[in-house]
């Protein structure tokens, strides 16, 4: 029995540590029930939808498994060959033996070494394509989400579902997946060689395989934990910055700094103590599982020495030297796989939990979508009826209540009133960015839910109060990518609406830089662009929502003698506070609180002296005041 006592003395130490890790795997499951709102996609369903990615791929990942049988050949042939060489020089030999199982080595390890090339080589050229053809899938699904739902997530967290997440993804397609595959056949490779040299000592080696696969099971538990945490805490953090850094100015006019960087350092911890826990799981797993690794190559010299040396048999089986040195090597083969895995879940586990973020997202379901049977509307005159519209934003909270008007191509309507009467809605609702809930809205008497909504959107010219501006040049923020117009055409539009008369003044004119979000220009410049903007692409209908607003004077006579011109183009809706601006409009429609309570031409408003009235008398009065 006292032969057997360091075997049991390592049994029981790894008995200790297997329960150690059954009690933190219990609390940790606790935990995790208490944690409702915690969203935990299963496994399973990850990888099968992972996988509709690498489907195209299919001949390609076919390949890579070939060429991985010939570097896995150097695993499972080299203890054998070493062994066999031990063998060799214990007595006298032919050195051309020698010479001959040192070049099958040789051989064995230059073909694995090629082979594994080529197979990164492969690995990282599907796993581009496969992180082009993810973002591509992400993007387009965040473009089809209503307005209402990207208002209700966070900038920073779409731009880390894009970015972040998907490079996650992309790292277990090059580097996890098909070496996970390669490690499962390592490990059944070396365990059946093993059963060939010497079935005896297999069967020590599969004595520890069990408490492998309890500590690979927690590990994995925890390591879920931690990265979903990790991915938490850095989607906040990002959420945070892309807020702050838009925001950056209002920081400082506020004197807030000192206020937001702590907040930041907050979120900055948040994330360090996120990556602490995941890299104690990871330095917890690894020493675990070269702990059995040791304790098997333990067991396996101490058995296989006292056969050696007593020249005993063990389980009926005689141990030679050179089986023992191919079981030191064979242990190593086992072991290192094993090893590696906690690496691999390290990236598996990241990539799942970026997965389950992404696939919240793709699972969000677009609430504006086009009708089964929706048509493509070639031309549009400009006619626009609202009858009886019934919108809220939130439920029993109407923002417009059984709204009618008509608007008759080429006219031009005004929609005035205080903040939160309705107007942006208006606009809102003729484009379908949001869907009524009761009534009716019609385009040249056309249900706008029986048009498709890009064919819809394709007739109407927007301009906003708050003008965006994308990074790059005056060109491609006039265009947004429409070919096949040329420079004169863009800058017929610029004279159209008096935008030449800066961009002639510019040293690269059409090429002059834009900066994020257009920066280096004035309001009123910008404003002219997006007139510009609106003119190349030739819309139908036209919207302007304040788009005089926070307009110097100067610029103000530039942009109404633009809005004249632009009113023989098609019909136009206005929303403006400045009354003076929409004088000339065919119809004036006067909301309040959701409500039409009057509507008109400015005269015919005038003589009623009503709330319009009211308004006018206010803003000339205040005016008159201003310019003495």
């Amino acid at each position: 029995m006292d032969k057997y006592l360091p075997v049991l003395i390592v049994g029981a130490i790894i008995g200790i540590f297997a329960i150690a890790f059954l009690i933190a795997y219990l609390k940790l499951k606790k935990d995790k029930a208490m944690k409702e709102f915690e969203r935990n996609m299963p496994d399973s369903l990850i990888i099968k939808r992972l996988l509709r990615y690498a489907k195209p791929y299919a001949a390609q990942f076919v390949l890579v498994l070939v060429i991985m049988l010939l570097s896995i050949s150097y695993d499972l042939l080299s203890p054998v060959l070493v062994g066999n060489i031990q063998n060799l020089i214990k007595h006298a030999f032919p050195l051309s033996k020698l010479y001959w199982m040192v070049g099958a080595y040789a051989g064995v390890l230059v073909v694995s070494m090629v082979s594994m090339y080529l197979q990164t080589m492969i690995l990282q050229k599907i796993g581009q394509k496969i992180l082009s053809d993810l973002r591509e899938d992400v993007f387009a699904h965040i473009e089809s989400l209503s307005h209402e739902q990207l208002n209700n997530i966070p900038v920073g967290k779409l731009v880390t579902r894009v970015t972040n997440d998907t490079d996650g993804i992309c790292r277990m397609f090059t580097g996890v997946l098909v070496t996970m595959i390669k490690n499962v056949m390592v490990i059944t490779g070396v365990l059946v060689s093993m059963l060939f040299v010497n079935y005896a000592m297999t069967l020590v080696v599969l004595c520890f395989v069990p408490f492998v696969v309890l500590f690979t099971f927690i590990f994995q538990k925890f390591s879920r934990s931690a990265h979903r945490a990790v991915t938490d805490s850095r989607t906040e953090l990002n959420t945070f910055l892309s807020e702050n850094l838009s925001g950056m100015k209002i920081t400082q006019i506020f004197n807030r700094e000192e206020e937001k960087m702590n907040a930041f350092v907050m979120r900055s911890n948040d994330l360090k103590k996120a990556k602490f826990k995941r890299m104690f799981v990871y330095g917890v797993f690894r020493p675990m599982v070269y702990m059995l690794h040791i304790s098997c190559v333990l067991c396996l010299l101490y058995f296989g020495s006292r056969g050696y040396i007593e020249n005993t048999v063990f389980l009926g089986q005689a141990i030679t030297s050179g089986t023992v040195v191919t079981f030191y090597l064979y242990a190593s083969k086992f072991f290192d796989p094993i090893q590696t895995l906690s690496e691999h879940f390290d990236v598996l586990q990241s990539a799942f939990a970026s997965a389950e973020k992404i696939f919240t997202i793709m699972d969000m379901i677009p609430e504006v979508v086009d009708d089964p049977d929706a048509i493509e509307l070639q031309t549009v005159r400009g006619e626009i009826e609202f009858k009886d519209v019934w919108f809220a934003y939130k439920p029993g909270e109407w923002v417009l209540k059984g709204v009618s008007f008509h608007v008759q191509p080429k006219q031009t309507v005004a929609f005035v009133g205080s903040t939160g009467s309705g107007k942006t809605t208006i606009l809102s609702l003729i484009c379908r960015n949001y869907d009524i809930q009761k009534g009716q809205i019609l385009i040249d008497g056309i249900d706008i839910r029986k048009i498709k909504i890009s064919s819809l959107r394709r007739h109407f010219g927007q301009m906003l109060q708050d003008v965006f501006l994308f990074s790059g040049d005056i060109r491609s923020n006039i265009l947004l990518r429409k070919e096949g117009v040329s420079d004169e055409e863009v800058m017929q539009a610029c004279r159209y609406v008096n935008a030449d008369r800066f961009i002639n003044k510019l040293e690269k004119g059409l090429d002059d830089v834009v900066r994020e979000r257009g920066n280096n220009f004035s309001a009123g410049q910008r404003q002219l662009l997006s007139f510009a903007r609106t003119i190349i692409h030739k819309p139908s209908v036209m919207i302007l929502d304040e788009a005089t607003a926070n307009i110097d004077t100067e610029t103000e006579l530039l942009i109404q003698d633009s809005l004249e011109k632009m009113k023989n183009i098609g019909t136009m809706l206005i929303v403006a506070h400045r009354l003076s601006t929409i004088q000339h409009s065919d119809n004036i429609i006067l909301l309040s609180h959701g409500q039409i309570i009057e509507q008109g031409n400015h005269q015919e408003l005038l003589h009623q002296k009503g709330r319009y009235y009211q308004l006018y008398t206010l803003q000339y009065t205040k005016q008159q005041l201003q310019n003495s």
